[in-house]
């Protein structure tokens, strides 16, 4: 390999070698770790049903960079219909729309990702623009036509031109000499990359697509499908081809607009126009129209620097609990009684869980509903390190036991338990829980009782011990409005269908 590096200058000729050069800078410069993984959850988010909001705003919640691009694009000009003072990441995703947020995700994540591992040229940055710019254009053009799987189609269209980005970020030498051959010679980038590389861009993203695990769909999609007569529908995979290189391909006459006339980019749709079945001149109206809605868009417009969201940064005191937690508790409640008649129980759950998880800077936060058929308790949604894991593991029987969780229940009052590492208190907790959760130091139970019946509780920890402060009165008071809505929003369900289950 590091042959592979000594003659880095000079055309290789080889795919099999140029495959090997990428990777190995790959693995010298820095990959895209769980990017894929990324990918998975957000698509896995937008195809959802009822945990749909959940899934987007604990994606989301996942990276603090991501969680203030997502409040600032709800907090923008182009949602304030609904108000300018949203401070939650699930109520942004109710307000914004799950797919709108997933196309925010995968775009951060893709150009974060790249950007950290790139030189930060002007091509890294120009590459960086058109798939973003590719994404907008999708999204337009398959609103136009009310198309079926839009979102997926936004992904693939940021992504078809993933080949020709990791050249640039990787392979930057090759791409100078790439640049320079069609400059001086007067040939095509595809000719010249091939001459170079003996194997083109599409082909190396498709090879980096299946290396990091990526669907089978997108990855069929990161090839040219050329305009074409066709006699009735396209399949989807086609279809995919076909809106993801006309979306690319506009988005690189818009980002080269010094040597782009109108007529141009009107040719290049139109020869798509019959294609997908659409009329040419609503498509040029809503690549226009993408245009001007990437140039609003946060990600698009600080591809070079992260976004800010004034006081959005919690100070944090050595109790591991927020300083400023009343503020954060009563702006999440807030968000919640905004939207309490709009949202089905499930969104507002998670919009009580994130108010809990962010408003005491938990550990974990996760929700316990009641099955009355099965008479036990079962976690069923968490935020926090290694929650997915440990939900299968959380589980009890109603049956009253001696312990803290049934005393909560029982009361239906707020425990806070700031020591659960003291040994007198240690009969108190149940197997199950200190099987599954043996780092906590600290941890708050907020009991819900629907038509005076325990439905459920939101469970909350800290792996570092609770200051001797622990929950003070307004606090508490917030956390209790908290618990009224989620009650309230429990009994109408229950209403509707006869059960207290979520």
């Amino acid at each position: 390999m590091k042959d592979l590096d000594s003659m880095s200058t000079m055309p290789i000729k080889n795919p099999q070698k140029t495959l090997e050069l990428l990777w190995n800078r790959v693995k010298q410069r820095g990959d895209l770790p769980g990017f894929a993984n990324v990918i998975s959850a957000i698509m896995g988010a937008i195809r959802g049903e009822d945990d749909r909001e959940f899934n987007m705003t604990k994606t989301v919640l996942s990276d603090p960079a991501l969680t203030q691009k997502v409040l600032r694009l709800a907090n923008s000009a182009m949602y304030s219909v609904f108000g300018r003072d949203i401070n939650t990441v699930s109520k942004a995703v109710l307000i914004v729309g799950t797919e709108s947020i997933g196309h925010l995700a995968l775009g951060s994540k893709l150009i974060d990702g790249l950007a950290k591992a790139s030189t930060g040229s002007t091509s890294t940055h120009n590459e960086m623009e058109k798939a973003v710019l590719a994404g907008h254009i999708a999204r337009q053009i398959t609103g136009a036509a009310s198309a079926r799987d839009a979102e997926e189609a936004v992904v693939c269209s940021m992504l078809h031109g993933l080949g020709r980005m990791m050249v640039t970020f990787y392979l930057s030498d090759h791409w100078s000499l790439i640049r320079a051959r069609c400059a001086e010679q007067d040939i095509d980038e595809a000719q010249a990359t091939l001459d170079n590389f003996g194997i083109g861009l599409d082909e190396i993203g498709r090879w980096v697509a299946q290396k990091w695990g990526l669907p089978t769909a997108l990855i069929n999609s990161m090839q040219d499908v050329l305009p074409q007569t066709v006699d009735e529908p396209l399949d989807h995979a086609d279809w995919l081809g076909a809106v993801a290189t006309l979306s690319s391909h506009c988005a690189s006459l818009l980002c080269d607009a010094v040597n782009t006339t109108p007529d141009e980019l009107a040719d290049l749709v139109n020869s798509y126009a019959e294609m997908l079945g659409m009329d040419g001149s609503e498509m040029l109206a809503a690549v226009h129209t993408a245009q001007e809605s990437a140039a609003q868009d946060a990600l698009f417009a600080s591809v070079a620097k992260p976004a800010k969201l004034e006081n959005s940064t919690l100070v944090v005191v050595p109790s591991g609990k927020p300083a400023d937690a009343v503020r954060a508790l009563t702006r999440g409640v807030a968000d919640m009684r905004g939207v309490s008649n709009n949202t089905t129980a499930y969104q507002l759950m998670t919009m009580a869980l994130e108010t809990v998880y962010q408003g005491l800077r938990l550990s974990r936060a996760i929700v316990f509903l009641r099955n009355a058929n099965e008479g036990k308790y079962f976690a069923r949604m968490g935020f926090g390190e290694n929650v997915q894991e440990l939900i299968p593991r959380l589980v009890f029987a109603e049956a009253y036991q001696p312990d803290v969780f049934h005393a909560g229940l029982a009361s239906d009052k707020i425990i806070v338990v700031k020591d659960a590492k003291d040994p007198a208190f240690v009969n108190k907790l149940p197997h199950w829980w200190r099987d599954a959760l043996p780092t906590v130091h600290s941890f708050v139970i907020l009991p819900l009782t629907a038509n005076r019946h325990p439905a459920g509780f939101i469970y909350g920890d800290w792996d570092v011990p609770l200051s001797a402060a622990t929950l003070d009165a307004a606090e508490l008071l917030s956390l209790n409005d908290l618990r009224a809505l989620m009650v309230q929003a429990i009994e109408q369900r229950s209403q509707l269908n006869g059960s207290l289950i979520i």
